[in-house]
């Protein structure tokens, strides 16, 4: 059995309409569009999904953007913020850079490391944090980390440690928050979970700019089903492996709330387009390929910014 997760596979959220999210994460962001799909269980909605180049593992961001989504609300049971590593004193080109696109941010720092925090079209936290062995130059380099929000961090503590193999790495207090941070052996990218726990909390309020689940990495599909067997035995519904075109996942809800998903590295987003043209055309998966001229009428066109 494989000693422990990796890392972050990819993180779902839902936006309102398509073309500012896409305005944001490939201008801003500098993120690639890596496939233009749609919403498996909602096929007149897109599936966009970003990362780098090839949409590598621990890089790909996803959304599920409803025109007409009211704003949500993060709070307890739900991922709070995701986070992208840059590298080691690559912040102030990132200020400048925002400062270029008038877009405000905050400077701060958390367990010994700088980071900016700015807002997506939709309110949503995003993180960019100094990471020693970052790549990229001023390009981010992946996931640094997740941040789940908890009433209780103890439950989803356990199953973080006790059944993905995270290793606790410390706990910090700021204000009314307290962080607890968990980290995966082996150095890949997004192989850090915070969990915070917030005093006085309110209620979460799912719509846009809240993140939808979590995606962990597993290598194979082999090796996927061994987590599904290691997840059942401490007690935990999860579903089957299912079919996403790119990647098998399965799924399940951790003590607190939070939709855990393990998906497969392959077969990965060049199984339908080549890599030079990931992105490009609208891909269906088989069973709404006879349904394409009436999807295409109602998605609204979507163009990555230059």
């Amino acid at each position: 059995m494989t000693r422990s997760i990796p890392g972050i596979h990819h993180v779902t959220a839902i936006s309102g309409p398509p073309q500012p999210n896409v305005d944001f994460y490939t201008g801003p962001l500098g993120q690639r569009l890596v496939k233009k799909t749609v919403n498996f269980d909602a096929p007149d909605t897109y599936h966009l999904y970003y990362g780098d180049r090839t949409g590598s593992p621990g890089t790909i961001m996803t959304f599920f953007p409803f025109a007409d989504a009211g704003p949500g609300r993060p709070g307890p049971g739900m991922a709070a913020a995701h986070a992208y590593a840059v590298p080691s004193g690559g912040l102030e080109a990132w200020m400048a850079r925002l400062g270029d696109d008038a877009i405000d941010f905050d400077l701060g720092e958390r367990f010994g490391q700088r980071l900016l925090t700015l807002r997506d079209p939709d309110g949503a936290a995003v993180e960019l944090v100094e990471t020693a062995g970052a790549a990229g130059g001023e390009a981010l380099d992946g996931f640094h980390s997740v941040t789940l929000w908890e009433r209780d961090p103890e439950p989803t503590a356990r199953v973080l440690t006790e059944i993905f193999g995270y290793l606790p790495q410390g706990e910090e207090r700021e204000g009314a928050t307290t962080r607890l941070r968990f980290v995966a052996p082996g150095g890949a990218r997004g192989s850090i979970v915070d969990v915070i726990r917030v005093e006085g909390t309110h209620l979460a309020r799912p719509g846009a700019g809240t993140i939808h689940h979590v995606a962990f990495r597993a290598e194979s599909d082999a090796v996927q089903l061994e987590w599904r067997e290691k997840v059942l035995a401490a007690g935990h519904r999860v579903t089957p492996p299912i079919d996403r075109n790119y990647f098998n996942a399965i799924y399940f809800r951790e003590p607190g709330g939070v939709l855990f998903e393990i998906a497969t590295d392959p077969p990965g987003f060049a199984v339908d387009e080549p890599e030079d043209r990931l992105g490009e055309a609208l891909k269906l998966p088989p069973q709404y390929e006879a349904r394409r001229a009436q999807i295409e009428r109602i998605l609204p066109p979507v163009r990555p910014r230059a």
